[in-house]
C-alpha cells in the first residue's frame, strides 16, 4: 500500500524490485498506454513513444522477459501485451508518477463538498458522486456512525426473510440497513414493531434505545408476540458495536460500462449484494485504516472481490479527535487513472476530515 500521495520519481534511473532501468521504463510505459486505452500494447508502439533507441526486437525481447516475472501477458496469440495484477502492483508502488492537485483543482472539490445547507448525508453523498465522477468508477463512501438522537424508525418489507431498518436521526443522518426476518413474517409485524419503537426511542440515543429494550424484553414487558419482539430486537443489533455507520455508493451503472473489461453483469450484481451488508462496510474501514493515507487493491487483494479487472482506490477520514470514522475512496476497473484517483481521493477525504473536525 501506498502512503499519502506526493510526487514520485519513477524508475528511468534506478532498479526497481529486481528490474533494471529500461526494464522498468517499458512496463511504466506499457501500463500507462493500457491505463489510456484498455488496449493490449504492442512493442513498436513502445519502440515509436520511448526516448531509449530501441528496436521493436529489443522491446519485444523485455516484454518476454517481464511476462515469464509474471507482469505481463497475452490476451492473444500474436497480439500486444497487458500488466497482470502483479505489472499493476508493481506500476502503482513504484513506477507511477502523481503530483499534488492544483490549486484550482483543490477549491472545486472543497466546493462540491461543501455542508452549507445539507446535512452530513447529503455532503457524503454528493462527495461519492463526485468521486465517481472524476474517476470513471463508482463512489464509495463509508459514513460515520450517526451519533445523533432518534427520530423516527422504519422497517420496510424487501421480500421473503428480509427487512429494510430505516433510521433518521436529529442531526439529519439517515442510515439504511438490510436484516433477516423470519419467513412469513405478516407485513403487521413490522408496522407493530416499528409503532412499539418510535412510541419510546423518540429522542433517545441508539445505546439508551438498545437498553431499554433489553429491559422490555427481558421483563416480558413489550405487549409484543415472539415474531414481532424478533424483529424489534434484530432491527436495534444491527447498529450494535463501534467502527462505521453505513455505506454510501455512486455511480454504479459506470463498473457496467467496463464489462469488456470486468467479467459478466451477474458478477458485478453479486459485487453491489456484498457491498450493501453491514460486514462489508466495516470490512472496507478496516481496509482503510491498513496504513497512513490511501490505500490500492487490485484484482482479489482486497477480499472483498474475487472479480478480475476490479480495483480500489480508499482512504480514511477523521473526526476532530484524530479518530478514524469513516473512509472514501472509488471502485472501478483496473485501468483507472492511478495518478489521476489517487490525489483526489486522498485531498477528498482530508476535506471530508476538516468538516468532520
Amino acid at each position: 500500500m501506498i502512503p499519502s500521495p506526493k510526487a514520485q520519481a519513477g524508475a528511468a534511473g534506478a532498479s526497481f524490485a529486481g528490474l533494471d532501468s529500461r526494464s522498468a521504463t517499458i512496463l511504466r510505459e506499457l501500463v500507462e498506454l493500457y491505463v489510456l486505452t484498455g488496449e493490449p500494447v504492442g512493442s513498436r508502439t513502445l519502440s515509436r513513444r520511448l526516448p531509449l533507441g530501441l528496436s521493436p526486437a529489443s522491446i519485444r525481447n523485455v516484454m518476454a522477459d517481464l511476462e515469464e516475472a509474471g507482469f505481463l501477458y497475452a490476451p492473444h496469440t500474436s497480439a500486444g501485451r497487458l500488466p497482470t495484477d502483479r505489472g499493476l502492483r508493481l506500476f502503482v508502488d513504484g513506477l507511477l508518477e502523481f503530483g499534488d492537485l492544483g490549486e484550482t483543482e483543490r477549491e472545486a472539490i472543497s466546493a462540491r463538498c461543501a455542508a452549507s445547507g445539507r446535512s452530513l448525508q447529503e455532503t457524503l453523498a454528493e462527495a461519492g458522486q463526485m468521486l465517481s465522477g472524476l474517476a470513471g468508477a463508482a463512489g464509495l463512501v463509508v459514513a460515520p456512525k450517526s451519533e445523533g438522537r432518534i427520530k423516527h424508525l422504519e422497517f420496510v418489507a424487501l421480500g421473503p426473510g428480509r427487512a429494510l431498518v430505516v433510521l433518521v436521526t436529529d442531526d439529519g443522518q439517515v442510515e439504511n440497513r438490510v436484516i433477516e426476518v423470519p419467513p412469513g413474517l405478516p407485513p403487521s409485524a413490522l408496522v407493530q414493531a416499528s409503532n412499539y419503537l418510535n412510541a419510546r426511542l423518540a429522542g433517545r440515543s441508539l445505546e439508551e434505545a438498545r437498553t431499554r429494550v433489553s429491559e422490555e424484553v427481558a421483563a416480558n414487558r413489550t405487549a409484543l408476540d415472539a415474531l414481532t419482539n424478533h424483529v424489534v430486537e434484530a432491527g436495534l443489533a444491527t447498529w450494535a458495536g463501534g467502527g462505521a455507520g453505513s455505506l454510501i455508493v455512486r455511480g454504479q451503472a459506470r463498473l457496467l460500462e467496463n464489462l469488456d473489461q470486468l467479467a459478466q453483469v451477474q458478477e458485478i450484481q453479486a459485487l453491489f449484494e456484498r457491498l450493501e451488508a453491514q460486514e462489508t462496510v466495516l470490512r472496507l474501514l478496516e481496509l482503510a485504516q491498513r496504513g497512513e493515507g490511501v490505500q490500492i487493491f487490485i484484482g482479489a487483494e482486497s477480499g472483498l472481490f474475487s472479480t478480475a479487472g476490479l480495483s480500489m482506490v480508499v482512504a480514511p477520514f477523521r473526526n476532530g479527535q484524530e479518530r478514524i470514522v469513516g473512509a472514501i475512496g472509488v471502485i472501478g476497473p483496473t485501468r483507472i487513472n492511478y495518478g489521476r484517483v489517487i490525489p483526489v481521493v486522498d485531498y477528498t477525504a482530508r476535506v471530508i476530515g476538516r468538516l468532520l473536525g
